[in-house]
């Protein structure tokens, strides 16, 4: 494994300050509650259900380190503002309804540096949690670079913000959940590694109850 680079001063700078902002500002307005297993070690992945736009903030608040999201390119050209902050915070930009192999190579480099790369399974926004359907992206690329697949479950999001695009009233709750290790690098391995994901997150959402 090569070493990590260290990220640009800006980027090094934002990441210090989104925690205890992320954190500040939503305990204040939301009651932000994050639980549950430590991190690994890097290099891993994070994999996340998906609600809302708040949900990569709160996530990200969750490890509160330095982390490179996989990003729909469609999120960029709508606001100067956040091309911006995509861009101080390193997204990996994918296409939607493309093969990311570009992508992909670059997640798999800054695993392969020691590095943390965080995935929405689901692809997009589904409001509440119910039958999970994850694509495969994030098992495939621990399973590739031989690193722990972290499921979080998100909780609130979709009450607080959620596809109306309008703020609410609520409670968000972050919890991460025990490492998955993949069992090898293949078709069905990958497979395995995406089901025991959305198992994990629904036994979690269910204790959670």
């Amino acid at each position: 494994m090569t070493t990590r680079p260290d990220p640009r001063p800006l980027t090094r700078a934002a990441w210090w300050l989104a925690r205890p902002t992320i954190h500040s500002v939503g305990r204040l307005l939301w009651r932000l509650r994050v639980e549950g297993e430590a991190f690994p070690e890097p290099p891993f992945v994070i994999a996340a259900n998906h609600h809302s736009f708040l949900d990569p903030a709160v996530v990200g608040a969750s490890y509160g380190k330095r982390q490179r999201f996989i990003t729909l390119v469609d999120l960029f050209g709508n606001y100067r503002l956040l091309d911006w902050t995509l861009q101080i915070f390193e997204v990996i930009r994918i296409r939607r309804d493309s093969v990311p192999l570009a992508a992909m190579r670059e997640a798999l480099d800054h695993l392969g540096s020691g590095g943390v790369v965080t995935v929405f399974p689901e692809g997009t926004r589904v409001g509440q949690l119910g039958e999970i359907a994850p694509r495969p992206g994030a098992a495939w690329l621990a399973a590739r670079a031989e690193v722990p697949l972290v499921p979080v479950l998100v909780q609130g999001t979709d009450r607080v913000l959620g596809v109306d695009n309008k703020l609410h009233r609520g409670q968000i709750r972050v919890v991460v959940g025990r490492s998955l290790h993949p069992r090898g690098k293949g078709r069905t391995d990958v497979g395995d590694l995406s089901r025991r994901w959305a198992d994990e997150i629904g036994s979690m959402a269910q204790r959670s109850r």
